[in-house]
C-alpha cells in the first residue's frame, strides 16, 4: 500500500477515480471501526471538542454486539471474584439507555441506539459502508512518522475519500488502519521465551483463537421438522463430550472455528466452515434423537458476519503481559481497568473434542490498562483501543472483551480530544507528571473510574462546599457527597449519600462561604454497578438481570440556587434512568440543592456525587 502522496493518489486511481467521486475531508480525529471501542472513542473525543469522522465498514455500529453478531458485551465484573467493576463512562450510559428503552428485547433495536449516541453529537461525521484502505505519512515511510491522512472507500456510494487529520484511533478490530500506515504489528502467540510467561504456549506461532457464529432458535408449539443442507457437517455426541448442550434459543459460543488459518485473509473460508458447523450442530439436536424436547424448536436466526476473537494487534510504548494483569501492576498511566479472566480457546475450536472448549483463570482484583499501550510506538499521532491493543497473546485473552474495549475506547478518544486542546502526543502526557495528572482528572469527570484514584480536580468548586441534608442513613452521610469516589469501590465504605424515601423527598445542599458562579453541574447517582447488565438472546443470562431503569437511579429530582437571598429553581426532572447527568446553567449561589422526589424503586434516595464548574463541559 502506497504511503506517500504519490501512494495516495496511486490508490485513488487504481481504485478506479474516475467512476468514483472524490471527497476530500478533514478532521481532528478520524476514528476507524465502529464497534463499541470505536463508538465510545468518537462519543468521547466529540463531546470534548474535537471534529471527529467515524469510518465503519458495515451498515451497522457495534461490532460484535449487533444485530449481525449478537454476542455479550461482557467486561471486568462478569467473573463473581469482581462482581464491584462494572465498567463507568460511555459505555455504562449505552447499557442504561439499552435496558432502560428496549423491553422488547431486540439487537436491532440496540443498533438503533448506539446510531443515535453517535449522530446525535453535532461534532460527529459517520461514515457507514466505508473502508480505510490506505495512509498519508507526512515525509514518507519514515520510522517515527505521523500519519497526515488516510484514503477510504465506499463502494456502495461510489465515493472515495482522503481524510486529513491531526490524530487516528484504530479501533478496527484488524488494526487494519495501522497496517496500511505501517505501524509495527503483533500476531500469534508469543512463545514463553517472550515475556516469560507461564500461560504461553512453549514456542511462538501465528495461531490464533477461532471466530464464532451464533444462532436464534424459537419454539412454536408444533414440530417443525430440520432437513439439513448436505454440505452440512455431521455430529455424533461424542464430540460435545467437553461442550455442553443446554437450550436451544441462543446459539453457542463453542461453534468456534479458524484459529489455525489466518482470520483476516481467510475470513471467508472460515465463515462457510462456520455455517458448515452450526447447521450440523442443529441437525444433530434436531435429529440425532439425543435431545427430544427440542421437536417444536426451529431456526430463527444465524448470523452471517463471524464474531472475530483475535486477529492482529497494534505494539505500543508498553506491551501488557500476563505478569503485569496478575499483579495488578499500578501503572501511574493507567486510564481504564480489566478485569475478565484470562480466557484462552484453543486455536482449532471445535476440532479439538478432547479439550474444554476455553481456559479461564480469574483474577482477584482487576487490573489497570496504561495510555502507553494505547498508542503506536512508531507512529506517534495514532492510537488504538479495543482487541488490537498492545498487549500479548495471553494478557490479550482478557483484554479483549468488549466493555474492557468500551473503556479503552473512550480513553483513547478523550486522549485524542486532550492532545489536540494542548497540541501534544500521546506519549507528552506520559511523560509530564502535570499534564498526566490533568488528563486522568479529565477522565474522572467524563465518569471513565480510574482505580485507586480519587476525583481531586481544582475546578470543582463543590468540594470546597459544605454538605448537609434532609436525612441521611448511618452510612450514606452527607459529607460522601464531596469525597472524591464517585462509586463503590470495596473498602467498606459506600461513598454516597443515602436517604430514605418512604417518609418523601429528601434533599442535600452545598454551602460556600463566598458566592459561586456556576455554569455547570454533574450529578452522579448509584446505577447498580455490582449487577451484570446487558443485552442477551439467552435466557439464563438475561432472565436474572435487572432490567428497565436500575432502581438505585435517581429518577425524579429538583435543583434549586440561592441566589442573593432567593431559591431559584434551575432544573425539575422526571423519568430519568442514567448514571451521570449534567446540567448548563449561569448562575452565581451561595446554596445549591438536590431535592430528591422518587428512585427509580429503590427505598434510598442515593448519590455519590454532585460536582459544579464555572465553565460548561464541552
Amino acid at each position: 500500500m502506497g504511503v506517500g502522496a504519490a501512494g495516495s493518489a496511486s490508490a485513488i486511481e487504481s481504485l478506479g477515480a474516475g467512476r468514483l467521486n472524490r471527497k476530500k475531508l478533514s478532521a481532528t480525529v478520524v476514528v476507524a471501526g465502529g464497534g463499541l471501542a470505536g463508538v465510545c472513542a468518537a462519543i468521547s473525543a466529540a463531546r470534548d471538542g474535537a471534529q471527529v469522522v467515524l469510518i465503519q465498514d458495515r451498515s451497522r455500529l457495534g461490532g460484535n454486539s449487533s444485530s449481525e453478531v449478537r454476542m455479550h458485551v461482557c467486561g471486568a465484573n462478569n467473573p463473581k471474584e469482581l462482581r464491584l467493576w462494572r465498567e463507568t463512562g460511555i459505555i455504562e450510559e449505552l447499557k442504561l439507555t439499552e435496558s432502560a428503552t428496549n423491553p422488547q428485547r431486540s439487537f436491532e433495536f440496540w443498533d438503533l441506539i448506539l446510531y443515535d449516541k453517535v449522530v446525535s453529537e453535532p461534532n460527529i461525521t459517520l461514515l457507514l459502508d466505508t473502508a480505510v484502505i490506505d495512509a498519508h505519512l507526512e515525509g514518507g515511510r519514515l520510522e517515527g512518522g505521523r500519519i497526515a491522512s488516510i484514503v477510504a472507500v465506499s463502494p456502495l456510494l461510489e465515493e472515495i475519500y482522503e481524510i486529513t487529520a491531526q490524530y487516528f484511533i484504530d479501533s478496527t478490530g484488524d488494526a487494519g488502519l495501522a497496517f496500511a500506515a505501517g505501524a509495527e504489528c503483533m500476531r500469534g502467540r508469543e512463545g514463553r521465551d517472550v515475556y516469560g510467561e507461564s500461560l504461553a504456549p512453549p514456542q511462538s506461532d501465528l495461531k490464533t483463537m477461532g471466530n464464532s457464529i451464533l444462532f436464534f432458535a424459537k419454539k412454536h408449539g408444533k414440530p417443525m421438522p430440520f432437513i439439513p443442507p448436505p454440505w452440512a457437517r455431521k455430529f455424533s455426541q461424542g464430540d460435545f463430550a467437553n461442550r455442553s448442550i443446554r437450550s436451544w434459543e441462543y446459539g453457542y459460543w463453542w461453534i468456534e472455528w479458524g484459529g489455525e488459518m489466518d482470520t483476516i485473509s481467510d475470513n471467508r473460508a472460515i465463515r462457510h466452515e462456520l455455517l458448515r458447523i452450526v447447521l450440523g450442530v442443529w441437525d444433530y439436536i434436531k435429529n440425532s434423537g439425543n435431545h427430544p424436547e427440542s421437536a417444536e424448536w426451529a431456526l430463527d436466526w444465524v448470523g452471517m458476519i463471524p464474531g472475530k476473537r483475535e486477529s492482529r494487534r497494534i505494539r505500543g510504548a508498553h506491551v501488557m503481559t500476563q505478569q503485569v494483569l496478575e499483579r495488578a501492576e499500578p501503572y501511574p498511566d493507567r486510564v481504564s481497568y480489566g478485569g475478565w479472566p484470562m480466557d484462552d480457546h484453543p486455536p482449532e475450536g471445535i476440532d479439538r473434542k478432547d479439550l474444554e472448549p476455553c481456559t479461564q483463570i480469574p483474577f482477584k482484583q482487576p487490573y489497570h490498562v496504561p495510555l502507553r499501550s494505547l498508542y503506536s510506538i512508531n507512529r506517534p499521532n495514532l492510537l488504538m483501543a479495543g482487541r488490537n491493543i498492545s498487549a500479548s497473546h495471553v494478557a490479550f485473552s482478557s483484554t479483549r472483551v468488549m466493555a474492557t474495549c468500551a473503556a479503552m475506547g473512550q480513553a483513547a478518544g478523550t486522549a485524542a480530544a486532550f492532545c489536540a486542546a494542548n497540541q501534544c502526543l500521546p506519549r507528552d502526557i506520559v511523560a509530564d507528571a502535570d499534564l498526566l495528572r490533568r488528563f486522568q482528572q479529565h477522565l474522572l469527570r467524563n465518569d471513565q473510574s480510574l482505580i485507586g484514584i480519587r476525583h481531586e480536580d481544582p475546578a470543582n468548586v463543590a468540594a470546597a462546599g459544605r454538605a448537609t441534608c434532609s436525612a441521611e442513613t448511618a452510612q450514606g452521610k452527607c459529607a460522601n457527597i464531596i469525597d472524591g469516589w464517585t462509586r463503590d469501590i470495596g473498602d467498606g465504605d459506600c461513598h454516597q449519600w443515602q436517604a430514605p424515601l418512604e417518609a418523601g423527598p429528601q434533599w442535600i445542599c452545598l454551602e460556600w462561604d463566598a458566592p459561586q458562579a456556576i455554569k455547570s453541574i454533574q450529578l452522579v447517582f448509584d446505577s447498580g454497578l455490582n449487577r451484570h447488565l446487558f443485552l442477551s438472546g439467552e435466557d439464563t443470562a438475561y432472565n436474572p438481570q435487572t432490567r428497565g431503569p436500575q432502581p438505585e437511579i435517581v429518577a425524579d429530582y429538583v435543583l434549586e440556587a440561592q441566589c442573593d437571598g432567593a431559591w431559584k429553581s434551575l432544573a425539575a426532572v422526571k423519568g430519568n434512568f442514567l448514571r451521570l447527568v449534567r446540567h448548563k446553567l449561569d448562575c452565581t449561589a451561595s446554596k445549591l440543592r438536590l431535592t430528591v422526589e422518587r428512585s427509580n424503586g429503590d427505598p434510598l434516595a442515593r448519590v455519590f456525587d454532585i460536582q459544579c464548574y464555572s465553565s460548561a463541559h464541552e
